[in-house]
């Protein structure tokens, strides 16, 4: 007796978001089944999940020397570091504010956006633009951000309860897209998901419900990551239906074990980017070059 392989198909559909404007363009979402399940033609996956490698506005400190020697030559410019990334074949840049945090540097917002513009002028594939979670100044910068490339759709945040607002219709003013960030809790997701439709289309929101490393609370996390795409995809649920950003690559390197031997913290990211990859994440947010190249064959 041959036997065959039960298929349940669903209905609810990720919308697509476009990052990126021309030949920089990148797509992301679209399935309509959960992630790697398109081998039993249960649905489709029409955009295989993408990776994006970070790059600093200031010099990382304190980060293990092993996987800052691959950037070590252009960790003190972001223009070049984010160079780097193109060659290394990233999908694309996530460009992290920490300078302008108050906690930090304090950059002002004006200062943030030309060096956000020289970064986006040096390479030829999408930005992601990340702030620190600061409400109070995070408005500010991402709003000079999105005036002085305005139309170029990057996509940037987190927009958070506390500030999504101007964020959004920052976003909303000069076309770009946005990231609804919640505390791995899926009711507060989509309880910021409603707010942020009222401003923006879903096809201009991506989400970020946090993401924890190996070992620090990673199957919480993932757990979290896959119900929002059961949700989605399976319930039908619109304030779930938008792609997933997994931003992990912090959480892992900060971690004990990753600073020990390098081995170790290649292991540790990429044990770490499998899970959220297979939790349904659409963008992955990477940092040591080998796990890139990893992740990029398994995706494959």
């Amino acid at each position: 007796m041959t036997f065959k392989v039960p298929v349940e198909g669903y209905k609810g559909n990720i919308v697509e978001v476009v990052i990126g404007k021309g030949d920089r363009a990148v797509t992301i979402g679209g399935e309509n089944v959960l992630a790697f399940n398109q081998a039993f033609d249960e649905g489709e996956f029409p955009n295989s999940p993408k990776i994006a490698l970070e790059v600093w506005d200031t010099e990382p400190q304190n980060w293990a020397p092993w996987v800052l020697e691959p950037y070590r030559d252009v960790a003190s410019d972001p223009v070049a570091w984010a160079k780097r990334c193109e060659e290394l074949g990233a999908d694309f840049v996530y460009f992290y504010l920490l300078s302008a945090d108050p906690n930090e540097k304090d950059t002002p917002p004006d200062q943030a956006a030309e060096l956000v513009k020289r970064v986006y002028e040096a390479v030829n594939i999408p930005l992601i633009v990340y702030t620190t979670g600061n409400e109070s100044k995070d408005p500010a910068v991402l709003a000079k951000v999105a005036e002085i490339l305005s139309g170029e759709n990057l996509l940037f945040g987190p927009a958070i309860k506390e500030d999504f607002e101007p964020i959004a219709n920052a976003a909303k003013e000069h076309d770009h897209c946005v990231v609804s960030q919640a505390p791995v809790d899926i009711n507060l997701q989509k309880e910021l998901d409603v707010k942020l439709t009222r401003i923006l289309p879903r096809e201009k929101i991506v989400l970020d419900p946090l993401a924890s490393a190996l070992g620090y609370g990673v199957e919480y996390c993932f757990s979290v990551q896959e119900r929002t795409k059961h949700v989605g995809v399976m319930f039908q649920d619109a304030m779930m239906q938008m792609p997933i950003i997994a931003n992990f690559a912090s959480e892992v390197w900060k971690n004990k074990e990753p600073k020990e031997k390098e081995e170790l913290g290649i292991a540790w990211e990429e044990v770490t980017a499998m899970t959220y990859v297979l939790a349904g994440a659409d963008i992955l947010v990477m940092r040591h070059p080998e796990v890139f190249k990893i992740m990029r064959e398994m995706i494959s």
